[in-house]
């Protein structure tokens, strides 16, 4: 078993990290266009294996694919982070110019791979790699809805005083504000979360959850890695030990919860063979109403790069 990580930035660094700790597979590939980052950070790992007692081999290279050949999981964290100055459109250009490239490179040594993409803005480079790649959906998804619930977790053990452990929660729509959390999916040891806390307490966690990022950015100067990169490592987890956990994440819709032609975080079944079962939830007038609102936001920046790439042809 094979898995590639492309950008060994902090969250790239991190999920291989995770990935080599749980031995979930032989070999860990870290790739980086910038000369010399992936080979020392994956040494310093691998100098950990002694201290920390793992078999999982981890290697880095400067931007040569030809290490990554018959990858079975390849995630994708590579792409710049918004600049002051920058606009929301030059971010969408610049990343998925990255993201193409990087994915046609995956596409031409690992063709049976599965795709995570964990790059920024989440959901329209999922899109952008779904394009790019040719693979069937159930291959091509994002990381989000994970990192954005365990946020939610974390702040209801924070505010429960209860262990994160016994904490189920579903959280559904676009990576940032327009997400969804859903209060009535939300479980301690299953117990309905509406009858431990009150519904001002938990509105406030809820919002808090929906600039989690934010939140991030503000105290540190930058965005986020250790959970991002943990998240990441729990999906590979997933599809490599074939668990068939129900996760949300950012998969290709058509028709589940009358959308069609979107990715958007919804709960799944993912196993050995991707994103194996969309689950559709009963949702409530409101939630649907939410969840409307978060998928016209997400169509909007799909767009724009829908309109670059016809505006390239």
């Amino acid at each position: 078993m094979k898995v590639t990580v492309v950008g060994a930035g902090n969250v790239g660094a991190t999920c291989a990290n995770v990935i080599a700790h749980k031995e979930l597979c032989n070999e860990v590939i870290l790739l980086d266009i910038k000369e010399g980052v992936a080979e020392g950070k994956s040494l310093d790992m691998w100098q950990t294996s002694p201290i920390n007692l793992y078999d999982t081999r981890i290697k880095g290279c400067t931007n040569d694919y030809a290490q990554t050949e018959g990858s079975d999981v390849v995630v994708i964290t590579s792409g710049l982070p918004r600049k002051p100055g920058m606009s929301r459109d030059d971010l969408i250009a610049t990343n998925a110019g990255i993201v193409r490239s990087v994915t046609e490179n995956i596409v031409k040594y690992s063709p049976n791979a599965i795709i995570i993409v964990v790059s920024n803005p989440l959901d329209v480079m999922t899109y952008c790699a779904f394009l790019t790649s040719g693979f069937p959906s159930s291959k091509v998804f994002g990381m989000a809805g994970i990192l954005d619930t365990a946020r939610y977790r974390a702040f209801l053990a924070e505010a429960l005083n209860v262990s994160p452990k016994d904490i189920q929660a579903v959280l559904m729509g676009g990576h940032g504000d327009t997400m969804v959390p859903l209060p009535r999916y939300t479980t301690v040891a299953g117990i309905p979360v509406t009858e431990m806390i009150d519904t001002e307490k938990l509105d406030a966690i809820v919002e808090r959850t929906k600039k989690g990022g934010g939140e991030l950015v503000n105290l540190m100067g930058t965005s986020a890695w250790y959970a991002p990169g943990a998240a990441a490592a729990q999906m590979v987890e997933a599809i490599v030990r074939d668990q068939k956990r129900i996760f949300p994440c950012c998969a290709w819709l058509q028709g589940e919860y009358g959308m069609k032609d979107i990715y958007l975080g919804v709960p799944v079944k993912l196993g050995r063979n991707g994103i194996e079962e969309v689950i559709q939830l009963d949702l409530n007038n409101d939630e649907k109403e939410l969840l409307k609102n978060s998928a016209t936001a997400v169509k909007e920046v799909m767009k724009v790069l829908d309109n670059m790439q016809e505006a390239a042809k």
